[in-house]
């Protein structure tokens, strides 16, 4: 094991992972008592099951146990109690060719760099991977090389910015080697959950593989803070485009206003709202799910009402890897040849005749 740098409080491991020896990693209930709100009667049975992790910069972050960051991290017994036992509903194993790829789309791939995160969110449709182990990626590059019709490569996990910017390094130069791949996407929490591993270096080392974007995972207005908010200047001052993908999670930014507040601060830091995902059917998450009535007129009350900048994609993943799927609330009352009715945000309607 490399010594730690003093300097920078940092080293990397022989796995590649990334470690800042000021963070503290909580990984056991017993930790977590100190919380306003926390109780671990019935905890064990979820964490044997679902892993717990929270790192101490999310974890100063949540007042209380029940608040909607705590509702993010911190386990709950009815993830026991959810009618729904498949940890795989989107078939990404059935639509993985080799280890750590899957293939849904025919122009991208989606690469598994990762198993492990900042935090683990009580929620996440890939909580079957944690703690998997770290991956060999030889047979997923050699997958791309042989297929020309591969133009972006995505990268996820578990996280990728979990990594060493070493073990990032590698990754990335393997994928430029290959030149049918023309854009690379980073998926992360970290700039939200761990901002601090967001730094120059690794700044500037993303910068020279460009084109490289990064859409990072942000869930809630108080996960923007004034250290994310430095961790997404430095991205983009390094020219990296910033995206925002959030799930939209009861009793966490299900309703109106903490989604304003969400959208308007993400633009604020220079990241522009990209998806809002339906919450995957993955099991023990039963507790988080908005019905999609609800999270339709979400949409329609935030849509003119909001810069167009600042209003995602509701999107749903069809069950059994159908892909990812755009919903947007009816605005087309009727449909006639030559002349259709249209509802604005307003609910007012209007004749279109040039259809």
């Amino acid at each position: 094991m490399v010594a730690p740098n003093k300097s920078k409080a940092a080293y990397r491991d022989s796995l590649g992972l990334y470690i800042n020896a000021k963070t503290k990693w909580f990984e056991s209930l017993e930790e977590l008592e100190r919380l306003p709100g926390f109780r671990n009667e019935g905890l064990k049975p979820v964490v044997d099951r679902f892993a717990l992790r929270i790192n101490s910069y999310y974890l100063d972050l949540i007042r209380e146990a029940g608040d909607p960051l705590g509702r993010q991290v911190i386990p709950d017994r009815r993830e026991l109690d959810d009618p729904v036992f498949d940890l795989d509903p989107l078939n990404e194993e059935g639509q993985s060719p080799v280890p750590s790829l899957v293939h849904r789309y025919p122009d991208r791939v989606l690469l598994l760099v990762s198993d492990s995160c900042a935090v683990h969110c009580r929620f996440c449709m890939r909580r079957r991977k944690v703690a998997a182990g770290q991956p060999d990626l030889e047979p997923a590059f050699a997958y791309i090389a042989e297929r020309r019709k591969v133009r972006e490569v995505i990268l996820s996990g578990g996280d990728p910015l979990m990594l060493s910017d070493a073990r990032l390094e590698i990754i990335l130069s393997r994928l430029r080697q290959i030149k049918h791949v023309e854009l690379i996407r980073i998926h992360s929490r970290v700039p939200s959950a761990w901002p601090s591993r967001i730094t120059p270096e690794l700044a500037r080392m993303l910068a020279s593989f460009h084109p490289l974007f990064l859409v990072a995972h942000f869930n809630h207005p108080r996960e923007i803070t004034s250290f994310s908010a430095r961790a997404c200047g430095l991205l983009a001052d390094a020219g990296i485009p910033l995206g925002c993908q959030s799930v939209l999670l009861a009793g966490v930014n299900d309703d109106y206003q903490t989604q304003v507040d969400l959208l308007t601060s993400l633009l604020r830091i220079r990241v522009r709202p990209y998806y809002l995902h339906q919450l995957d059917p993955i099991s023990g998450t039963a507790h988080f799910r908005v019905p999609l009535a609800q999270a339709l007129d979400l949409m329609s009350r935030l849509r003119g009402n909001l810069t167009g900048l600042a209003i995602p994609q509701l999107m749903i993943d069809l069950p059994g890897g159908g892909g990812k799927v755009p919903l947007v609330p009816e605005y087309v009352v009727s449909r006639k040849p030559g002349l259709w009715k249209i509802r604005n945000f307003k609910g007012q309607v209007f004749d279109y005749p040039w259809v």
